[in-house]
C-alpha cells in the first residue's frame, strides 16, 4: 500500500512540477553571426546623432538590394535614422539571409573615438534559432 502513495505522490509532484514549468516563458535563444564596425559614418546621421546613441541599443537591418554601389547593401539603422552601412566586406551573408526572408538583428556592443581614426560604431548581429 504505502509503494501506490508513493508512487502516486511521485507522479503528482512530477505533474504539478511540470505544470509550473510549462507556465515559465522560455528565453528565446539567438544565434551570433558577426561583430562588424559601422561603414560610412561620417556619410549619414552617425555623426549627428552620436551624443543620445548608447552600447546596447537596438539597430534595424535593412536591405538595399536596389544600391547602386553594392548589390549586397544592408543600411544600419537606429531609431528609424539611418547611421551607415555593413561594411561591403561582411555583408554578402547577411543579404543571402535577408533575401530569404530572415530577419537579423543587431545590438551596439562599442562605441569609441580614435585620435586618429575619428569615432566608430561596432555592433554584433544575431539570428533567432
Amino acid at each position: 500500500m504505502k509503494r501506490i502513495w508513493v508512487k502516486c505522490f511521485l507522479f503528482l509532484l512530477l505533474a504539478g512540477a511540470g505544470s509550473v514549468w510549462a507556465q515559465q516563458p522560455v528565453a528565446e535563444a539567438k544565434v551570433y553571426l558577426q561583430s562588424s564596425r559601422l561603414a560610412g559614418f561620417k556619410y549619414y546621421e552617425a555623426r549627428k546623432l552620436w551624443p543620445r546613441i548608447k552600447i546596447g541599443d537596438a539597430l534595424k537591418l535593412v536591405r538595399e538590394a536596389d544600391n547602386p554601389y553594392d548589390g549586397n547593401a544592408i543600411a544600419v539603422e537606429w531609431q528609424g535614422r539611418k547611421l551607415g552601412h555593413v561594411p561591403r566586406k561582411e555583408n554578402a551573408a547577411l543579404a543571402r539571409f535577408m533575401d530569404h526572408g530572415q530577419h537579423p538583428e543587431a545590438r551596439i556592443t562599442a562605441l569609441s573615438k580614435e585620435k586618429r581614426r575619428g569615432r566608430w560604431i561596432e555592433f554584433d548581429v544575431y539570428m533567432d534559432h
